[in-house]
């Protein structure tokens, strides 16, 4: 078996396929920085609001204000410097570190796309896509190859197919293809779609949506890894992504993941890609010997990041397992929800009332969350558990600064999931001041009481 990976490790492929494909990462990333900050988004989401929801581990990570733009720009700016090549390392790993700050700034924004960028612009870091094609090729030709390691190529393939896969073994779970569920209830919300939109009230639309979207992501990749039903595999990509587009607002991830299954194609596709637009920008030619290999500048560094990045493959095929670590409904609870590409499986709404107790006197403050959070924040807070943990200890801290004594944090919050009645969700008798944030089960979530079978 060793002999077998040192085999596959030095085999190589052409250096086309990654080129094209840092050239389209980059410049979607750029498009969408733009468009995020086209919508004042920056200023809405990050600016705007005195409080921000943060992750576990990473507090410290804030939105600096006026100064926020700042990072927009130089993630920007790396975007460019990816996509054309030029210090192709230097780029890489500004902008991962910028976009993933960006994502860390505010939880309120989680989506899994970001997340997926955020992985892919990490191993990019490592790999040899600025081989050819590039600004970097162009200045110094010694550098250019024609021939880089498969595994190279092979890595982002396998990280879309966990993408894809993991996605639909999420859906094979009783709200989804039983009750087809939340389907049901946004597809009923889009009957003003021309041509299509008196179908969205039908029940056989949603049970077909919910069916061929599991079908979809547990098979696609299969279609895109043979030569032979490739083409069919993309139309379904295409068809698939343009039409979630049309019916859910998920910005970027259905056109992300339309340009990232590219790189299924052979590289003579690829190649072609590059030719046409070469030519069109009238862009100069790089005579790169057809057979020059790539060769690592600093062989154990090369090895340590094979090392390392086969690691990140590991924990992307365990992580998004840990919600079996956790008692109670994962839907429910959503204690290993996050960073387990469970993509749209869920329609829950809530209401969060605090009442803030001085421990000292008893006198209770029923608090107006408006006044601490935009409309987007209470409306994500009102549902998730780790949201309502973080805001009770920022209440806590709050309200000690105004004079009370040892504020104790209650809330009486009920939610409703995927068309359920809504249904008490935190012990209200428990004083979230004391409960801190950790890996561990929260036990002051209230039982769900009903089974959701599944994955």
């Amino acid at each position: 078996m060793t002999s077998h990976i040192k085999s596959y490790l030095n085999s190589y492929t052409d250096a086309a396929t990654l080129a094209f494909y840092r050239l389209v990462f980059g410049f979607m990333m750029l498009f969408g920085l733009v468009r995020f900050a086209s919508y004042g988004w920056i200023d809405k989401f990050y600016i705007q609001p005195s409080f921000h929801f943060t992750y576990y581990g990473f507090s410290w990570v804030k939105p600096i204000g006026v100064y926020t733009y700042g990072i927009f720009i130089v993630c920007a700016l790396a975007a460019i410097g990816v996509a054309i090549g030029y210090r192709y390392r230097l780029s890489a790993i500004v902008f991962f570190i910028s976009f993933t700050y960006i994502e860390l700034m505010d939880k309120t924004t989680y989506l899994n796309h970001y997340y997926f960028i955020s992985i892919v612009s990490f191993v990019m870091i490592f790999l040899p896509a600025a081989s050819c094609f590039s600004v970097d090729a162009y200045k110094k030709p010694e550098r250019a190859f024609s021939q880089i390691p498969r595994w190279t190529i092979d890595i982002l393939k396998l990280l879309l197919a966990i993408v894809y896969f993991y996605a639909g073994l999420a859906k094979l779970n009783s709200d989804w293809l039983i009750r087809a569920m939340p389907l049901k209830i946004w597809l009923s919300g889009h009957t003003e779609l021309p041509l299509i939109g008196h179908l969205m009230l039908k029940n056989w639309i949603h049970y077909f949506f919910s069916w061929f979207g599991a079908i979809y992501d547990l098979g696609i990749v299969f279609l895109l890894i043979n030569k032979k039903f490739r083409l069919i595999g993309f139309a379904f990509v295409v068809a698939f992504h343009l039409l979630t587009a049309l019916l859910f607002p998920i910005g970027m991830f259905p056109y992300v993941m339309i340009v990232s299954t590219l790189i299924f194609f052979g590289s003579d596709f690829h190649k072609k890609c590059l030719e046409i637009l070469s030519k069109a920008l009238k862009l100069p030619s790089i005579a790169i010997d057809s057979t020059k290999k790539y060769t690592p500048r600093f062989r154990p560094l090369y090895n340590f990041s094979i090392a390392l990045l086969s690691l990140l493959l590991l924990f992307q095929l365990a992580f998004p397992f840990r919600y079996l670590c956790y008692p109670g409904e994962l839907f429910w609870t959503e204690e290993g929800f996050r960073f387990s590409w469970r993509v749209m499986l869920m329609e829950k709404a809530g209401y969060a009332q605090f009442i803030v107790t001085d421990s000292k006197t008893g006198k209770s403050i029923y608090v107006n969350n408006e006044d601490f959070l935009t409309r987007f924040q209470e409306k994500q807070m009102s549902f998730q558990p780790d949201f309502i943990l973080e805001y009770a200890h920022y209440l806590h801290d709050h309200y000690e600064k105004q004079g009370i004594t040892n504020p104790e944090v209650r809330v009486n919050c009920h939610v409703a999931l995927n068309g359920r009645l809504s249904r008490p969700y935190i012990d209200p008798k428990i004083n979230l001041a004391d409960k801190n944030e950790s890996f561990k089960h929260k036990d002051w979530i209230l039982p769900f009481e009903e089974t959701i079978w599944g994955l």
